[in-house]
């Protein structure tokens, strides 16, 4: 008998979708046991953990993982780093076990109820009516992740694996062509729009993290002879960061975002919301002289713009279509602008800093490094010291919340085995997700975790103080993510000074690109006075 369970894994292969991220429980067992030869299982320890490295794995690959969570439980476990991968824009079919289906009436012990559990970050969720819609269900979601780019959810319960499949056609396309292109009349808008400019500028996100697209806007930013500057918080760089008319990264607060696009009549977003902010200041977005235009290939991003004109389309060809109508014009030659210096090595005696670790790891690290961050208190100094040079050079969560940066590191390095990981991580942000070393550990996977350890949450110690106020939570000093990396079978070092520091990093950078085994080095900085994002 060929069993629901079988359709489904011919879906699956169809799609792509042969390699399962889980942290399993009872309700996927069924599906679970004698799991065939083709498709490769990693287990993660928690399931912020497993979509954590599915979405690295999404990203790196560019297309879309497979994810496996365990009914109310996983899937509740799990709401936050579904919540930064729609952010992240980074396809998952998620299958969420349920109870079985003839006693579900009863709520029995286990039973879930989904549908909802996630809110509105799916793009889709989807319970099927019968076991034999299962394929079809899971065919509609690998389509609905690609074309909303985010997590689409199938709750499949547990007895229906074995159902017997019916031998009609699966309810979803086997492919679904995606047509789309440089629309002539938009693109002669603005490129209108951009010659009638005195001081244009560009802001670029996430969305423009495509080899096409840098190559397009750089060539559109050299006709133009205009700065770029990157979104603030931005998940990805959307335009190489060590290019002569990269300008930097925005503020996140309205006076000093004014402050900076103020010598623009002009301000063309790509592939980024107009424009991210983070603490609310009162005013205007930007100078009435200023008009802002957005193209960007993401729907929710050009329905809420407060822009004069947004564009959806697909970035790259559109973007080239732009660099290519546009006569290069003649402007004085831009200034390189004021970039933070690396800073002195500390003396004798003196604490490490995040920026004396990050000037090391900028002096060592190949231009094709994957970057992954979560240090919020020293996200700043990364910005200017280690620019990205590569796309997907840098990535970061979207969303905000910590636990991202250790298993998308995890799941980015499986995905491209060819390129240098680090992932640069405060120790606050470490404990969120500490699990994903053992995952990194057991399977393999060589990416070099930097752990920066003020033994605090330096950037609430830091809004507290902003607020006039006394922090009431502890430090944490006494913790040891490298005691914890140890115990889960990864590698470690802890560092407290700077010739060790340089010492690790000089035999460990090396080996970086062909490592089979991941490292993790503690280094114990003092904690920044001040965070301005």
């Amino acid at each position: 008998m060929r069993s629901v369970r079988d359709a489904s894994f011919e879906v699956l292969r169809a799609h792509g979708l042969t390699t399962l991220f889980a942290n399993p429980g009872s309700t996927e067992v069924s599906l679970l046991a004698d799991l065939p030869d083709d498709l490769e299982f990693v287990l993660a320890l928690h399931e912020g953990s497993v979509v954590g490295a599915a979405t690295g794995w999404a990203i790196a690959r560019q297309a879309p993982a497979l994810v496996l969570l365990h009914t109310t439980a996983g899937l509740g476990n799990a709401v936050g780093a579904l919540a930064t991968a729609r952010e992240n824009r980074a396809p998952l079919v998620v299958l969420v076990g349920q109870q079985d289906r003839r006693h579900l009436a009863h709520e029995p012990f286990l039973t879930g109820r989904l549908e909802g559990l996630a809110g509105d970050y799916p793009v889709r969720v989807e319970t099927p009516a019968r076991a034999q819609d299962v394929p079809g269900a899971i065919g509609r979601a690998a389509h609905a992740a690609v074309t909303a780019r985010g997590p689409a959810v199938v709750v499949v319960p547990m007895d229906d694996w074995a159902q017997p499949a019916e031998e009609l056609p699966v309810a979803a396309p086997a492919v679904l062509l995606r047509a789309g292109g440089a629309d002539a009349p938009s693109v002669a808008k603005v490129a209108d729009l951009l010659t009638a400019a005195v001081s244009p500028a560009l802001v670029v996100g996430a969305g423009a993290d495509h080899p096409a697209t840098w190559e397009a806007l750089t060539a559109l930013a050299e006709r133009l002879g205009c700065p770029v500057w990157q979104e603030a918080f931005g998940a990805r760089a959307g335009f190489p960061q060590d290019h002569p008319n990269f300008a930097g990264h925005l503020p996140s607060d309205r006076t000093r975002l004014r402050e900076t696009l103020a010598p623009h009549d002009l301000v063309l977003v790509v592939g980024a919301p107009v424009l991210r902010q983070y603490p609310y200041v009162p005013g205007p977005l930007a100078h009435r002289t200023t008009r802002l235009v957005l193209v960007t290939d993401d729907p929710g991003e050009a329905q809420r713009a407060p822009a004069e004109l947004a564009v959806l389309t697909p970035l790259p060809a559109f973007c080239a279509e732009l660099a290519h109508a546009l006569p290069p014009r003649p402007t004085a030659p831009l200034r390189a602008p004021l970039r933070r210096p690396a800073p002195e090595p500390p003396r004798e005696g003196e604490p490490l800093r995040a920026a004396h670790v990050l000037a090391a790891l900028a002096d060592r690290l190949p231009p094709d490094t994957v970057v992954v961050e979560e240090t919020p208190s020293s996200r700043p100094d990364l910005h200017a010291l280690l620019p990205a040079r590569r796309p997907l050079g840098f990535l970061s969560a979207a969303m905000g919340g910590l636990g991202f940066a250790m298993p998308a590191a995890v799941g980015v390095r499986m995905a491209a085995p060819d390129r240098p990981v680090v992932a640069i991580v405060g120790d606050g942000s470490s404990l969120y997700q500490i699990q994903a070393l053992w995952t990194a550990a057991h399977y393999g996977v060589g990416v070099l975790f930097v752990v920066l350890a003020n033994g605090r949450y330096a950037v609430m110690d830091r809004l507290a103080e902003h607020h006039g106020g006394k922090p009431p939570w502890p430090a944490f000093e006494e913790v040891s993510v490298s005691g914890m990396a140890t115990a889960l079978g990864c590698p470690a070092r802890r560092i407290t000074d700077h010739a060790g520091l340089l010492h690790e990093l000089d035999a460990t950078l090396p080996t970086l690109a062909g490592r089979t085994q991941p490292i993790l080095l503690e280094v114990s900085v003092e904690p920044d006075p001040t965070f301005a994002p």
